[in-house]
């Protein structure tokens, strides 16, 4: 294998590959990534037997072959050397080293065989469809800070995906719960999608895909079964296998009876509680909310530091009522919001909270209040 390429173009791959190795793996070859070049490309593959991403970049090949180096010492190398610098990679010792040279600069990286190198095949994929990277942005964005971090509640830990009927349309919806809130977010079912299954993909493969597809404006083709699911962008393709378990029904915790309604300009609001909650204790991190008509006072105190008070003028109109989060949660879910207003639909201090963009029903957040 020799070959010759722009340093912008191998760090950028690079990067999106690398980080799907573990620092720490029992077994070699995984901590490796795979080089591999063709006629007129150079391709880089890494996987953790869970999650494989392969991503393509232009190269000038004088001679095709394929090794495996070290993932994070190559990531390492390429993200010190100087931008603009052209990178000449070949193979040396029989296959067994890969020389990389940038300039004045000569580094000798130990290879393992390729034939060694675990190859993930998604296998049949019944269900394909395309997806703006747009929409499937707004899909993660919206919903992946309410992913549960909890390993005992395995089935939390991802986004699921399914087709859904919501006001008579067929929709893509994506939630997360982590039992303290829950994020609901769809997009127009996409042609080609009916009749999928209800997935669960898991928080690292979000993590990773979000990466792949941060800069791109094409449509991702997706591909899925009912134990494994394929992104692919333009260069880049990720596969990975889904949680194997059951998303509850996350339906039942949407509460319907919320009577009462505030209504409050969304940047302001946010902003109010982050500088009320810097008062708060650490560990709890409570802001009150105190409504009455017209008025809505937060405050939050702590034994140590003291007590904190801001009000607001906001569109309210029923009993004084009282009520309590953590702030933590309310500015995940205010982050999420883009229009000017957001919407609280709230029954009791005891009940979950719906908050919402005001005039957007695509987008649904529960919050379970808590004592204050």
């Amino acid at each position: 294998m020799k070959l010759t390429l722009d340093h912008a173009a191998l760090l950028k791959a690079l990067a999106h590959v690398q980080s799907v190795v573990e620092r720490r793996n029992t077994i070699p070859i995984l901590s490796n990534v795979k080089v591999e070049a063709d006629s007129e490309a150079l391709r880089l593959t890494a996987t953790d037997m869970d999650l494989d991403v392969s991503e393509a970049t232009g190269a000038d090949v004088a001679k095709t072959g394929a090794t495996t180096v070290p993932a994070h010492t190559l990531y390492e190398i390429v993200r010190k050397l100087p931008d603009g610098a052209q990178i000449e990679i070949e193979t040396a010792s029989g296959g067994q080293q890969m020389v990389l040279r940038c300039g004045r600069s000569r580094f000798t990286l130990a290879s393992l065989p390729v034939e060694d190198f675990p190859v993930m095949t998604a296998g049949e994929l019944p269900h394909a469809f395309r997806l703006s990277a747009r929409d499937l942005c707004g899909l993660i964005d919206r919903t992946r800070f309410a992913i549960s971090t909890e390993e005992t509640r395995y089935y939390l830990n991802g986004i699921y995906l399914h087709e859904i009927k919501h006001g008579g349309a067929d929709v893509l919806r994506a939630v997360a719960t982590d039992g303290h809130r829950l994020a609901s977010v769809e997009v127009p079912l996409p042609e080609g999608a009916n009749g999928m299954p209800g997935v669960i993909v898991p928080r690292k493969t979000i993590a990773e895909l979000r990466k792949l597809i941060d800069e791109s404006d094409d449509q991702i083709e997706v591909g899925l079964s009912t134990t494994k699911i394929r992104f692919a962008a333009e260069k880049a393709v990720l596969t990975s296998k889904l949680i194997d378990g059951t998303f509850p029904d996350y339906e039942r915790v949407i509460p319907t009876g919320n009577d009462k309604t505030l209504d409050v300009a969304c940047k302001a609001f946010s902003a109010a509680v982050d500088r009320v909650s810097a008062i708060s204790n650490d560990r709890s991190r409570a802001v009150k909310l105190a409504m009455t008509n017209g008025t809505l006072v937060l405050s939050a105190t702590s034994p140590d530091s003291g007590s904190a008070t801001e009000e607001l003028e906001v569109n309210y109109r029923g009993e004084a009522l009282e009520i309590g989060f953590n702030s933590r949660y309310l500015l995940d879910i205010t982050q999420q919001i883009g229009g000017e207003e957001a919407r609280f639909s709230i029954a009791d201090a005891a009940s979950p909270t719906i908050l919402q963009e005001r005039g957007d029903s695509g987008a649904i957040y529960v919050l379970m209040p808590m004592r204050v």
